[in-house]
């Protein structure tokens, strides 16, 4: 073991360990939950510290030898991916502090490791120039973005499934029904084409939230106004992290502002929760859908993917859009995490970003994998029961709703109540009661004029 002292006193670090005093006490307070930190918040951070070790070395404010051990040891860890020594829990007090010290402190002692005749302070070297307060939500976000392009790939897949279901089923008729009360025929091409529809909207709300994302604090340090960061650090800052990343990420104009306020946060989270509300009800539909098959409504077939009663035999349930619907009750919780911390922010920081950025990343992940599986374990292989589709338009009595342009909507009223009580079909009303002709009927009840096709 070593001995590490801080402002609060003295600890036991074992010898090996890249981290030190700070991280370990982070471990000893917060134990709240065994999920570390975010593995993209950490990248993303060591992107930081390589950058900012290269900006302060062109601005002479560090040493040239110290600034080379820096970026060797950022290097090193963003190539193996070890990230063993980010021992800091997700959830933790301190707004962050904890995952920056955590990093200053790993990448110090590699450094050292790499040049042992050069000492590297791991606030004087690896955080010179910087706070946590502009680190922390800049590498959020990054982390945010990057998980971005697999969000927005399986929703481009979803569109894609979705509008070719709709080409698939372009002709197959069915009633549609709004308070789950039989309406007016539809065809399962206009209910899958408007899911497609409902899903674009997603991807450009996503892409229009992620771009707030690119507006970051750096160079702010502790509250936006500069201190202790040179003017050349300020200015280079962040193309030096863009260069880095391979990000295009900007300087806010008000520093003051982008340290203190996260509703860029609250915005990207209400992206990603409309996104969940929009799979849940999707998800509610395709179960109803599937329902049955004997007792229910039995127009889709979803394809059987696991036995779904220990006592009752052969009865199968539609796990997959069950749970998808529960990834989209987790992450509208997340939402509603994220807006309370976000409102719970004061004066000049906000100290809850910890708890906003696991259940923004978090939400990301579920949301991506939730549309992996609804995608290749339901919807390539779902099917229509044609036959129960055509049965139940050429049954409804609402079908006669395309006579009140001809009889009136009294009239009809009558017709659709008689077809009912005497459970025959409209078109026998129509010919029994000498209404109108055959000719007429079949015509008025054609496929194409039922749907307005």
């Amino acid at each position: 073991m070593r001995i590490e002292e801080d402002c609060v006193g003295k600890m036991e670090v074992p010898d090996k360990a890249l981290y030190g005093i700070h991280a370990l006490r982070a471990v000893g307070n917060f134990p709240i939950t065994k999920e570390l930190v975010h593995p993209k918040i950490i990248e993303s951070y060591i992107q930081i510290k390589k950058a900012a070790a290269k900006t302060n070395c062109t601005a002479n404010t560090l040493d040239v030898r110290k600034c080379n051990s820096i970026i060797q040891a950022c290097d090193n860890l963003l190539k193996s991916g070890d990230l063993s020594g980010f021992i800091t829990p997700a959830i933790q007090g301190g707004a962050g502090t904890s995952t920056n010290m955590n990093t200053n402190e790993v990448i110090a002692n590699l450094a050292m490791k790499l040049d042992p005749n050069t000492f590297i302070h791991p606030n004087d070297d690896v955080n010179q120039s910087q706070s946590t307060n502009d680190t922390y939500p800049t590498a959020g976000k990054m982390a945010m973005l990057k998980l971005v392009p697999n969000l927005l790939s399986e929703l481009e897949r979803l569109v894609a499934n979705f509008t070719n279901l709709g080409q698939k089923f372009a002709k197959t008729i069915k009633l549609g029904r709004t308070q789950l009360q039989d309406a007016v025929p539809t065809t399962y091409g206009k209910s899958f084409h408007a899911y497609a529809s409902l899903f674009k909207r997603d991807i450009n709300r996503i892409k229009h939230a992620s771009e707030e994302l690119k507006t970051i604090s750096m160079g702010g340090t502790a509250i936006g106004t500069g201190m202790n960061a040179s003017k050349y650090y300020q200015q280079h800052i962040v193309e030096n992290i863009n260069k880095y990343s391979k990000m295009n990420l900007k300087s806010d104009q008000d520093l003051i502002d982008a340290v203190q306020n996260t509703d860029h946060f609250v915005t990207f989270s209400a992206a990603l929760k409309t996104l969940a509300v929009n799979l849940s009800k999707v998800s509610n539909d395709l179960r109803l859908l599937a329902s049955g098959p004997q007792s229910g409504l039995n127009e889709l077939r979803l394809p059987k993917r696991q036995a779904g009663s220990s006592i009752m035999p052969n009865k199968i349930n539609p796990v997959i859009p069950e749970v998808v619907n529960q990834v989209a009750f987790e992450v509208i919780g997340f939402d509603a995490t994220v807006t309370a911390a976000s409102e719970a922010g004061q004066l000049e920081l906000n100290a809850f970003e910890p708890i906003m950025f696991k259940s923004i990343l978090t939400a990301e992940e579920h949301l991506t994998n939730a549309m992996e599986t609804l995608i290749d374990n339901c919807l390539k292989d779902i099917d229509v029961n044609k036959e129960k589709c055509s049965d139940d338009v050429r049954k409804s009595a609402v079908t006669a709703t395309i006579l009140s342009p001809i009889l009136g909507y009294v009239q009809t009223t009558q017709i659709i109540q008689e077809s009912l009580k005497k459970k025959i079909s409209v078109k026998d009303i129509l010919l029994n009661h000498n209404i109108l002709d055959k000719t007429k009927i079949d015509e008025l009840f054609a496929p194409k004029n039922l749907i307005n096709g």
